[in-house]
């Protein structure tokens, strides 16, 4: 594989995928942080970095922007979103999506604050004192206590709190995030006395706030979790005035500055540490890429969609290693190019010039590029993954959580094609139309009948994810063995087609259990996929959620 990098898979980049018939070569950079959200300057000077979808805590040196792992996969944490540090250099991280908050002393060890807070999103030190919000509507902002003492409701009512931070006031300052149960508090910025005390509204209409932080001069910035990277300035002891500065930063998080004034910001849509300036230039010290990615589709002009959780997004090469010749990709650095923020998103593909995803909302949905809209086809699925187009034009999906597969026909309707199995991921047809199911817990791949009963095609495989068909073979993903694997539709007979894949959490890592849900209803950690697609020219495309690319494999003999 070309293009040699040391990546979130491996930091050596040493590490080769090894085929006798196929050439792989990345579309796109590695990225060495697997999404970026609250992040936080630590006692030794570096950025602490917290990754929800990793399930880490990482820090970047700002001089070098070398990343080493603090927090690992393996550790108490499970979806650490924020951090803070405390007077006596304890970091204390909210972990979402199981409610817990925890303490890790200086000396690496962990101790539970609390597991009584309802997603804990926002946290921020003042001295000694450690405080909390949720993120879910009628949230409450608390004070918690590292010695077991109970906590103490400063307010409720919070419309899904986020980032914050004390400021020069003396108050604690906090976004309404989203929407709540009053659209009223919708993209407001907040304070309230730590001391407890009425709060009050600081802005109204602020672009889609997710944080707020103050620079050293007492400057309030509050970022927008939109597509633009919009950061809102405003002078809270003047004359109250905004400026509105655009980064280009989609989907910012979270924001820290340093004793020099410099301004780092993180992405929850494409991971990376970025640099920003007062007028919005930008200088990446870790690159954005791919939180993922996981599903990944061609459409028949070259260009390559991959679904990546929070959005859709194209390497900047096309599947032929060209630089994409359409205006979805080549415009953000770090080799990926958000298409549209899409959240949730996991499993994609082509249909003519429309894009069809799944959710881990549970939503079935038709995207338009051209039109930039969104039509929802189908909801309250159960973790749907894997989906493509069955020869009736009807969408057939991989209904993983529900064991079955699904297809929503052109008026949107719902019917069950097969179910009783296990943990379905991944659906593909073959020349005659008949359907294939990669079952990732059985480690099987099925094929559904004309009764709708499935037949084993191949078992005894590794975690089988990815799933396509070319000519009479069929190929999927061993996440399991990190491998490729063809299986003869004629025969039955299979191989060994490439190995040493970059997919699945890092070598000698552990993957934890099935994710969950938040509360809401929300998904909390993504659920991993390896997708695979087909090329017109018979390349494969491989998303390789190792290392945050998406491969093409090329076979030598050409064109199949």
């Amino acid at each position: 594989m070309n293009n040699v990098s040391s990546s979130r898979f491996d930091d050596t980049g040493n590490r080769q995928v090894t085929s006798a018939r196929w050439q792989a070569e990345r579309l796109n950079p590695p990225n060495r942080l697997w999404g970026s959200n609250g992040v936080a300057f630590g006692p030794d000077g570096r950025l602490y970095v917290a990754q929800f979808l990793a399930g880490q805590i990482s820090a970047v040196d700002p001089a070098t922007g070398d990343v080493d792992v603090i927090v690992p996969m393996d550790s108490p944490v499970q979806s650490p979103d924020d951090l803070a540090f405390g007077a006596d250099g304890s970091m204390y991280i909210a972990d979402l999506v199981p409610g817990r908050v925890w303490r890790r002393s200086p000396r690496g060890e962990y101790t539970l604050v609390s597991d009584d807070v309802t997603n804990p999103n926002g946290i921020t030190c003042v001295g000694d004192r450690l405080f909390v919000n949720e993120m879910k509507p009628d949230g409450r902002l608390m004070e918690l206590f590292p010695d077991g003492r109970d906590p103490v409701v400063l307010t409720e009512g919070l419309a899904l709190g986020n980032a914050m931070q004390l400021g020069p006031d003396g108050h604690l300052y906090y976004p309404h995030m989203m929407s709540g149960p009053n659209p009223l508090l919708n993209g407001q910025v907040w304070r309230i006395p730590p001391d407890g005390g009425a709060p009050e509204v600081v802005a109204d209409d602020v672009h889609q706030p997710v944080a707020v932080r103050f620079d050293q001069g007492g400057v309030l910035h509050v970022l927008s979790r939109g597509p633009e990277g919009i950061v809102t300035r405003i002078d809270l002891h003047g004359s109250g005035s905004r400026a509105l500065v655009t980064s280009g930063v989609v989907g910012l998080d979270n924001a820290a500055f340093d004793a020099e004034n410099r301004m780092f910001v993180s992405s929850y849509a494409s991971g990376g540490v970025t640099e920003m300036q007062p007028d919005g230039r930008t200088r990446e010290l870790v690159p954005r890429g791919f939180d993922g990615p996981y599903g990944v589709t061609i459409d028949l002009g070259g260009t390559v969609y991959a679904a990546d959780h929070y959005r859709v997004a194209s390497p900047a090469l096309s599947h032929e290693g060209e630089p994409h010749r359409t205006g979805s990709a080549g415009g953000e650095p770090g080799g990926v190019t958000t298409e549209a923020l899409l959240h949730f998103s996991h499993g994609i593909t082509t249909d003519g010039e429309l894009l069809h995803l799944t959710s881990q909302f549970g939503q079935v949905q038709t995207y338009d590029p051209a039109q930039k809209t969104t039509r929802t086809r189908a909801t309250g699925l159960n973790r749907p993954l894997g989906i493509t187009v069955g020869p009736d034009g009807s969408l057939v999906v991989a209904e993983t959580g529900a064991g079955r597969v699904v297809a929503v026909d052109a008026s949107d309707a719902v019917t069950v094609l097969a179910e009783g199995f296990e943990q379905p991921v991944d659906v593909a047809f073959d020349a005659e139309g008949r359907c294939y199911v990669s079952d990732e817990r059985r480690g099987a791949v099925l094929r559904i009948e004309e009764d709708g009963k499935p037949t084993v095609v191949a078992e005894g495989l590794g975690a089988p994810q990815g799933l396509v068909v070319l000519g009479d073979e069929l190929f999927t993903v061993e996440t399991g063995q990190r491998r490729l694997r063809a299986i003869s539709l004629t025969t039955g007979e299979s191989r060994i087609d490439a190995e040493e894949l970059p997919v699945g959490p890092p070598p000698g890592v552990v993957p934890r259990a099935e994710p969950a849900l938040f509360a809401g209803g929300m998904p909390g950690l993504a659920r991993r996929f390896a997708g695979l697609a087909v090329a017109p020219d018979g390349t494969l495309l491989l998303s390789a959620d190792g290392e945050g690319t998406v491969l093409r494999l090329t076979s030598p003999e050409g064109p199949r």
